[in-house]
């Protein structure tokens, strides 16, 4: 079964959909992706998708729903990398992706989620590999 990988850097988690997804892969990403952020206490998600081409609305919504469940476990969301033709199809959809964040790429992304969280309390973790790929 096809996994999207979560990639640890320091107390965000970052993934990377290098694939269209159907609907048991977002199913899965979903689920996986909250339980990270519970398990390693991270404090913001970046979510990129500039190889996504096609976003239906139950792929709107999972998106909308890992915002949501991250925001209740404190965590922000960003998403990075949408293209022109996904963002006009969410809105056609009526999709307004309430509590995610948008940059345009990964670094303006980093840049958002480093500015809306106070990462100076997290210096225990700085032990730690500052990149950690979960398998799980």
């Amino acid at each position: 079964m096809d996994k999207i990988p979560i990639l640890r850097m320091g107390a965000f988690l970052l993934v990377t959909i290098q694939v269209d997804l159907y609907d048991r892969l977002a199913l899965n990403l979903e689920a996986d992706l909250v339980q990270m952020v519970n398990k390693t206490s991270a404090k913001g998600v970046l979510i990129d998708i500039s190889a996504v081409s096609i976003v239906d609305s139950f792929m709107g919504r999972i998106i909308g729903n890992i915002a949501s469940m991250s925001k209740i476990l404190d965590a922000e969301t960003v998403v990075v990398g949408m293209q022109p033709a996904v963002a006009i199809t969410l809105i056609e959809l009526g999709l307004p992706l309430k509590g995610v964040h948008t940059a345009l790429d990964m670094e303006k992304g980093m840049n958002l989620l480093k500015s809306m969280i106070d990462t100076s309390g997290d210096d225990e973790d700085d032990d730690q590999s500052a990149y950690d790929l979960i398998t799980e």
